[in-house]
């Protein structure tokens, strides 16, 4: 016997997981944007700087694996930090066509500065929830990433990206 279909109510899509997650990065990115003002940094833009200054020379394609952007978008947001004076991009010495990107003097300061707005950032993300309660959340929102990681459109390859980038270097 077939199950009750339920029943189609503003209700049931607003208590659904994935509207709540939806909902959930907007919020975090309206607070990032907000706390990081100064800085005229997205939350994509500082992770690619924080992954550029972790792996000084990684190219764009295992940049994408680190951080589990898309590639193609990402493309705009490597040219919007090297706009900024924030990064530059090398040609490799071994396939003049691969850049390699590395932070300037310009994009390490910025990295360094806005490291106490981040903070703060995500402090205010979680502020609402008893601390108990902001552990369990990381926890299960940690498990529920690492669990569905090869549903996502662009998975996250850290380790692969890596793996590759320490051989070449």
């Amino acid at each position: 016997m077939p199950s009750k279909p339920s029943s189609i109510t503003m209700d049931a899509v607003y208590t659904a997981p994935g509207y709540l997650f939806r909902r959930m990065q907007q919020i975090a990115v309206s607070i990032f944007v907000e706390e990081c003002r100064a800085f005229d940094l997205t939350p994509v833009q500082y992770a690619a700087l924080v992954a550029i200054h972790t792996h000084p020379g990684i190219d764009a394609t295992r940049l994408s694996a680190v951080i589990a952007f898309d590639r193609s978008t990402l493309g705009n947001v490597i040219e919007r930090l090297e706009s900024k004076a924030l990064i530059e991009r090398k040609p490799s010495r071994e396939d003049k066509r691969v850049k390699l990107l590395h932070l300037t003097k310009s994009g390490a300061a910025v990295l360094r500065d806005i490291m106490p707005s981040v903070e703060h950032a995500q402090a205010r993300m979680l502020q609402p929830l008893k601390p108990a309660d902001r552990k369990t959340l990381l926890a299960l929102l940690t498990q529920l990433v690492d669990l569905n990681n090869e549903a996502s459109r662009v998975p996250l390859r850290a380790e692969d990206a890596l793996e590759h980038l320490g051989k070449s270097n």
